[in-house]
C-alpha cells in the first residue's frame, strides 16, 4: 500500500512541482453526504469503473454538512469523486485517490482525497477566475491504478 502511495506521489512530482496544502480533516465527521450535492464537472468510465467528479463551493459544502464556514479557511471549493462498477452500478468506496489541480497561473495543488461516506473528497483553492486542469490517479480495491483528467472553468 505504501509503495502505491509513493508511486502516485512520484508520478505527480515528475509532472510538475508539487504545492501541498493542508486539508481539513473530514475523516471522523458525519457529514450527511448521502446524496452528494454539487455540479457534475466530469464523468467517464476508466477500465470498468465509472468516475463521477463533482465540484461545489465551500459555502455549499459546509451548508450541506450543517457546519459554519471557518474564517481561516483558504480553500474555496470541494471536489468529490464517486466510483461505481460500470456494469453493476455498485459503489466502490475503498481505495486511494490523489488529485492534482493545475491553476490558471500554472501553479498547482495536490491532495490525497479522503474517503467520506460513499465518495472521496478534498478541499481546494479555486479562487481565481479561469481554467483549472484536474488530474486524478486512483487505485481502488482491485489494485489497478487508473487516471482521469478534465478541465473545470471558474467564471
Amino acid at each position: 500500500m505504501k509503495k502505491i502511495t509513493v508511486l502516485i506521489a512520484a508520478l505527480f512530482a515528475l509532472s510538475a512541482p508539487v504545492a501541498s496544502i493542508a486539508a481539513m480533516d473530514h475523516g471522523s465527521m458525519d457529514m450527511g453526504h448521502g446524496a452528494h450535492q454539487g455540479d457534475v464537472a466530469h464523468e467517464e468510465v476508466v477500465d470498468g469503473v465509472k468516475a463521477t467528479f463533482k465540484v461545489m463551493s465551500m459555502k455549499e459544502h459546509m451548508k450541506a454538512m450543517k457546519m459554519e464556514m471557518p474564517k481561516e479557511m483558504k480553500e474555496t471549493h470541494h471536489i468529490a469523486v464517486e466510483f461505481k462498477d460500470a456494469k453493476s452500478g455498485k459503489a466502490l468506496t475503498e481505495g486511494q485517490v490523489t488529485v492534482k489541480v493545475q491553476n490558471p497561473d500554472k501553479s498547482d495543488q495536490t491532495k490525497e482525497l479522503m474517503g467520506m461516506q460513499g465518495h472521496f473528497g478534498g478541499d481546494f483553492d479555486l479562487s481565481k477566475k479561469g481554467k483549472y486542469g484536474v488530474m486524478s490517479k486512483f487505485q481502488l480495491k482491485d489494485g489497478k491504478v487508473r487516471s482521469a483528467k478534465f478541465w473545470y472553468t471558474v467564471k
